[in-house]
C-alpha cells in the first residue's frame, strides 16, 4: 500500500469529529488495506483514547482485538484512560500489558501515576513507583515530576519533598510540581519558598502562585506578585478577575478586566464568565449590559458557558425580562445548568408557577433533572407558598427521577413548612429525617421560628444547634431576634452577654446600590463620609414625607432595648433605607433603583420601600439574602411573603 494513501487515512483520522467519522474513517482504510501500518493504528488509538469524546471504548476494543499491540499502542490507551472519569482502568490496561512481557518505559509510568493521581489513590501510586524503581524508571525526569504531582494530590507533602530532593537537575516543569505540591497541602509559605529558590521560572510558574494565593484567599499576595509580572497571558489576567469576583470584590474584578481589554488581549470565555459572575454577585446590571455587548461583538454568546452565566446575571440582577431573553432567543444549546438557572430565576422572583412550569417543560425537551435542579424548584415553591406541591415533587424524587434526596433537599422541605408558619410541622420532619439535620437545617427553622415568633420552640432548637456548632453567632443573634420581638429585654441581653464573653461577632449588614455603573455600598453603623453624608439628607427629607403620608415605624424590629425616640433612629438609617435614598439622590426619576443587600431585609425597611415606591412614583428592585422584591406602586412582587 502507498504512503501516500496512508498519509491521506491519517488525515482523514486527524478531521474526525465524533465516534461516528472515526468508524467510518476505520471502515475506510479497512476496506482498501491500509489500516495495518503502524502510522495508522497509533493514530486511531491516539484519536480515539485522546482526542474524541467518549471514543475510549472503541480503543479498548480495537487494542483487544489487535494481533500484536505494542508498548506505545497500550501507553496511548492508558493515557487516554489516566485523563477520564474512570481513571482506575488505567491499572487494568497496564496488567494486561504485562501479561503479554510487554515492558513500559517512562511514559507508561508517567501515565500510571497520573491516573492514580487522579483517582486520588496513594496506595496504587506507591505500588507503580516501585515499579518504576524496578524498571530502573523512577529517576527519569518525566516519571520523578508526575510522582511528586501524585503525593502532592494525595496529600503527602513528605514524599513529595523526598522525590523532588533525589533529583539532580530539576527543571522547571519538576520545580512547578513542587510548588503545586505546598499549596495542594495547604502550605501556601512552604509554596513561596520553593517560588523564591527556583533558578528558572516560566509563565507557568508565575500563574500557579497566582492561583495558590487566590485558592488560599491571599489577594494582597496575588495583587502584589501579578504587578511584578514581567509578562502576562490570559491565564494570568482570567486568575485575577475570577479570583477578585468569587471572593465578593466586584470593583476589583471589573477592574482587572478593564485594564485586560486596554492590553488589548482578546477575552475568552473564562474571562467573560468571571466579569460576568462580578456583575451578578452586587446586582451591577449596567456593567453586565455592557459585557453582553462585548460578548455578542466577539461572538462568544454561542458558548453555552458565557450564555449561562450572561443569564444568571441578569437574573441576580432582578432582570427577569433579559434573563428569558437569553434563555428563549439567544441560545442555540441548552445544558441541565441553563434549565436549572432559569428555574432559580424564577424561583428568586417568587413565580413559583412558572418555575415549575418550567420544570415540567424541561422534562418533555428529554433533560433529566439532577439533585441541583430539584433543589431550585423546591426553592421555587417554598417562595411562593406552594406547599402541597413541593411536598409532591419531593416523595416523586426517588422514585420517578431517580434522584435520592439529600440533606439539602430535606433542608428545602423545612424551609417550605417554616415559611408557610407550620413550624411544627417542620420540626417533626426534620426530628424524622432518615438523615441526620444538620445545622444548617436547623437554623433554617430558627429563622422560621423568628419570623413567626416562636419563642419555645427556638430555644429547643437552640439547643439543638449549640450541640452542633456552639461557636456559631448567627445562631444567637437568631434567638436574639426572637426575644425582642416578644419584648424579653432581659434574655436578649443574656444572649448577647454570652456573645460577647465568646467574642462572637454579629456580621454586619450591607446594601449596594448602582449609580452611573459605579457600586455605592452603605452600612449603618459607617462613620460619616460624603456619601454617607448625602445619603442621610435624602433620607431625612424622605422619611419627613412619608411621615406626613401616615407612616410609622414597626419599632419591634429594632432588637435593642432602648428609648422609642431611639429606637426610631436606629431603624431608620437601615442600610437599605440609605442605599435607596442615595439612589434617589443621583439618579432620573424613570430609572430602576437597583439594591442589593447581605441579610434578610426587615418588615420596617419593606414597608418603607412600598411607600417610596406609591409616593414617590418610583420602581425599586431589592435583592435580599433570600429572594427579590420588586415594588412598585405600593405593592411588593412578593405579597409580602418572605
Amino acid at each position: 500500500m502507498g504512503s501516500n494513501v496512508q498519509l491521506q487515512c491519517i488525515y482523514l483520522l486527524e478531521q474526525c469529529k465524533s465516534v461516528l467519522h472515526l468508524k467510518q474513517v476505520h471502515a475506510f482504510a479497512s476496506k482498501i488495506g491500509a489500516d495495518s501500518g503502524t502510522l495508522f493504528t497509533g493514530k486511531l488509538l491516539l484519536v480515539a483514547a485522546v482526542t474524541l469524546v467518549n471514543a475510549l471504548d472503541y480503543a479498548l476494543h480495537f487494542l483487544a482485538d489487535f494481533p500484536s499491540p505494542d508498548a506505545f499502542m497500550f501507553n496511548t490507551v492508558i493515557r487516554g484512560l489516566a485523563e477520564s472519569p474512570q481513571p482506575y482502568q488505567s491499572f487494568i490496561t497496564y496488567a494486561h500489558m504485562k501479561r503479554l512481557s510487554l515492558s513500559p518505559d517512562s511514559f507508561s509510568f508517567a501515565f500510571l501515576l497520573k491516573a492514580a493521581a487522579n483517582n486520588r489513590s496513594l496506595s496504587t501510586g506507591s505500588q507503580i513507583h516501585s515499579q518504576s524503581i524496578h524498571y530502573g524508571l523512577d529517576a527519569h525526569l518525566y516519571v520523578a515530576t508526575t510522582m511528586v504531582s501524585l503525593y502532592a494530590e494525595c496529600g503527602c507533602i513528605a514524599s513529595a519533598e523526598k522525590v523532588f530532593g533525589e533529583l539532580s537537575h530539576p527543571n522547571v516543569v519538576a520545580w512547578n510540581a513542587m510548588v503545586t505540591a505546598y499549596f495542594r497541602s495547604g502550605d501556601v509559605a512552604g509554596a513561596g519558598q520553593v517560588f523564591d529558590q527556583m533558578p528558572v521560572r516560566n509563565i507557568t510558574t508565575w500563574n500557579l502562585m497566582l492561583a495558590g494565593y487566590m485558592k488560599g484567599g491571599n489577594l494582597g499576595e496575588a495583587r502584589i506578585l501579578f504587578r511584578e509580572m514581567e509578562r502576562k497571558d490570559q491565564v494570568s489576567w482570567n486568575t485575577m478577575i475570577v479570583g477578585f469576583a468569587s471572593q465578593g470584590y466586584f470593583e476589583e474584578a471589573f477592574g482587572f478586566f478593564r485594564e485586560f481589554m486596554r492590553e488589548g488581549i482578546m477575552p475568552n470565555e473564562v474571562s467573560f464568565t468571571g466579569a460576568l459572575s462580578a456583575c451578578a454577585q452586587v446586582g451591577a446590571f449596567e456593567s453586565g449590559k455592557i459585557l453582553h455587548g462585548l460578548i455578542e461583538k466577539t461572538g462568544m454568546n454561542f458558548i453555552i458557558a458565557v450564555s449561562n452565566a450572561l443569564l444568571d446575571m441578569y437574573a441576580r440582577c432582578g432582570k427577569i425580562d433579559m434573563a428569558k431573553r437569553v434563555f428563549y432567543c439567544d441560545m442555540e444549546k441548552r445544558n441541565i445548568v441553563s434549565w436549572t438557572s432559569m428555574i432559580a430565576a424564577l424561583a428568586m422572583q417568587g413565580h413559583g408557577k412558572e418555575a415549575l412550569e418550567l420544570f415540567h417543560e424541561m422534562m418533555k425537551a428529554g433533560i433529566i433533572p439532577d439533585w441541583i435542579t430539584f433543589i431550585a424548584v423546591l426553592y421555587a415553591c417554598s417562595h411562593s407558598g406552594l406547599v402541597e406541591q413541593g411536598v409532591e415533587l419531593f416523595q416523586s424524587m426517588s422514585c420517578e427521577y431517580g434522584v435520592q434526596p439529600s440533606v439539602e433537599h430535606y433542608g428545602c422541605i423545612v424551609d417550605l413548612y417554616g415559611r408557610a408558619g407550620m413550624l411544627e410541622k417542620a420540626y417533626e420532619f426534620a426530628k424524622q429525617m432518615p438523615i441526620k439535620p444538620n445545622s444548617i437545617i436547623w437554623r433554617t427553622l430558627l429563622g422560621a421560628c423568628s419570623i413567626h415568633g416562636n419563642v419555645r420552640l427556638a430555644e429547643d432548637i437552640k439547643m439543638r444547634l449549640a450541640e452542633l456548632e456552639p461557636n456559631d453567632s448567627s445562631d444567637c443573634v437568631l434567638l436574639s431576634n426572637v426575644y425582642a420581638k416578644a419584648g424579653k429585654w432581659n434574655d436578649v441581653i443574656d444572649v448577647r452577654k454570652s456573645m460577647n464573653e465568646k467574642s462572637m461577632r454579629k456580621d454586619p449588614g450591607w446594601s449596594a446600590v448602582e449609580v452611573n455603573k459605579v457600586i455605592y455600598s452603605f452600612i449603618a453603623s459607617d462613620t460619616r463620609s460624603t456619601v454617607q453624608e448625602e445619603a442621610l439628607m435624602k433620607l431625612e427629607e424622605i422619611m419627613s414625607r412619608l411621615r406626613m403620608e401616615g407612616y410609622l415605624p414597626q419599632l419591634a424590629n429594632v432588637l435593642h432595648d432602648i428609648e422609642e425616640e431611639e429606637k426610631e433612629n436606629a431603624i431608620v438609617r437601615h442600610s437599605e433605607k440609605l442605599a435607596v435614598a442615595f439612589g434617589m439622590a443621583r439618579m432620573c426619576e424613570e430609572e430602576v433603583i437597583r439594591i442589593v443587600k447581605n441579610l434578610r431585609v426587615c418588615r420596617d425597611c419593606h414597608d418603607v420601600m412600598k411607600l417610596i415606591s406609591k409616593v414617590f412614583k418610583r420602581e425599586i428592585l431589592l435583592r435580599d439574602r433570600n429572594r427579590f422584591h420588586c415594588f412598585r406602586e405600593g405593592n411588593c412582587s412578593c405579597r409580602d411573603f418572605w
